[in-house]
């Protein structure tokens, strides 16, 4: 039935009367007052609670807002969102406050983005399209020195029109950021420099993940680079993610996005005044800056050195003993009963590994990673001594 011409105070008093008295079928009860079962039921309840009283129309008005945060929490919140290049989100802010007033209440993350943004100091954000994870991922890591990624920032112009090329290096698990060092280009010589000096601060990882990029790649056989056959040298397996796929390193590009806010905007006039900002951005992003994924602990709160320390001398490859031993040449070929292997011009003096696989059919390894194999009953060329190598 429709409202009455009554008032909804009345139109309640009437409905608790008829419930009283009638004590039927409460679903038409209901129904001839024109409310939900739901609202019949919350004005029984409150009749029953507080009598008449409960049935006074209440107040819609949160039980909190933001106007009655105290006024320091509150001008706290804008002091943290304004620190530092990168600006904080209210889950961020969030953890930093329980820190800064440990006996008070704090508000939630929505009261915090309701403050930021009545205040004017959030920018919309594009949202991004997430690309489904690749059907071969990677394996992840889950203690510290299992798994460390490494990539090239994009280069960028600093103040005196010199390009800089930041190498940046985070353990996988802990999130903690190894290094960020700028260099002139991403050369081997630099390249190695640098990770010879992460290698003795604090050991060596037991997988290095990668793109396909210089100097981490080349397109020689199995991928391998000068950098990545001392990194096998050294006992550290290189893993590159597929082409095209950068989110098989999500941790490390979310890094990176997070790095250019702090230290690109702008750039320092020179390479000196450039690392500054990477070195002050290392201890804020290690330090002080909480990481939801990490339960808002900091990364260096989670990291601790490899136990496997970075050697005197660049230890000989070892291969089980059923294996057979052959020293890459000077030319990149490797002999086998006479006949001839390329392997590759990188190898030059290093020694492989062949296992039999099946019958003359022969597996090549340099260390743990498999270049190809062959099939030594199918031999090419003018003198019918070659060999090739199927990757």
């Amino acid at each position: 039935m429709p409202w009455r011409d009554v008032k909804p105070m009345d139109e309640k008093i009437l409905f608790i009367a008829d419930h009283l008295r009638e004590q039927g079928d409460f679903s038409a009860l209901c129904e001839r007052y024109g409310i939900s079962r739901k609202t019949g039921y919350k004005w029984v309840k409150r009749y029953r609670a507080d009598g008449l009283e409960g049935l006074a129309e209440r107040s819609r008005r949160p039980h909190a807002t933001t106007g009655e945060i105290p006024y320091t929490i509150r001008k706290a919140i804008i002091e943290l969102r304004g620190q530092g290049r990168d600006p904080a989100g209210p889950k961020k802010i969030q953890e930093l406050l329980s820190r800064r007033f440990a006996d008070q209440p704090i508000p939630s993350k929505t009261t915090i983005y309701n403050v930021l943004k009545r205040e004017g100091v959030l920018e919309p954000r594009r949202r991004r399209r997430h690309d489904q994870p690749s059907p071969h991922g990677l394996a992840t890591a889950t203690a510290p020195n299992e798994l460390w990624s490494a990539d090239f920032k994009g280069q960028f112009k600093m103040g005196n029109g010199r390009w800089c090329y930041p190498l940046t290096v985070m353990d996988h698990a802990s999130r903690y950021l190894l290094g960020c060092q700028g260099l002139d280009g991403p050369r081997f010589v630099e390249t190695r420099a640098e990770f010879e000096r992460l290698f003795q601060e604090y050991g060596l990882p037991n997988r290095l993940r990668t793109d396909n990029g210089v100097p981490f790649a080349s397109t020689a056989t199995g991928g391998l680079s000068h950098l990545s056959i001392w990194w096998i040298r050294l006992g550290i397996m290189p893993e590159r993610i597929e082409p095209g796929q950068p989110q098989q390193n999500g941790r490390h590009e979310r890094m990176h996005r997070t790095l250019k806010l702090a230290v690109t905007h702008p750039p320092a006039a020179n390479r000196a005044a450039q690392q500054e900002l990477f070195d002050r951005f290392r201890i804020d992003y290690n330090e002080r800056r909480p990481h939801e994924a990490l339960g808002q602990r900091s990364p260096q709160s989670c990291y601790s050195p490899s136990s496997r320390p970075y050697p005197n001398h660049l230890p000989e490859l070892e291969y089980p003993s059923y294996f057979q031993c052959q020293k890459v040449s000077c030319n990149g070929i490797a002999y086998w009963t006479g006949r001839r292997i390329y392997i590759s011009y990188l190898l030059v003096g290093e020694w492989v590994g062949l296992e039999e696989v099946g019958d003359g059919i022969w597996a090549v390894y340099f260390g743990p990673l498999r270049l190809g194999s062959f099939d030594e009953r199918q031999t090419k060329g003018r003198l019918n001594d070659y060999l090739t190598l199927k990757v």
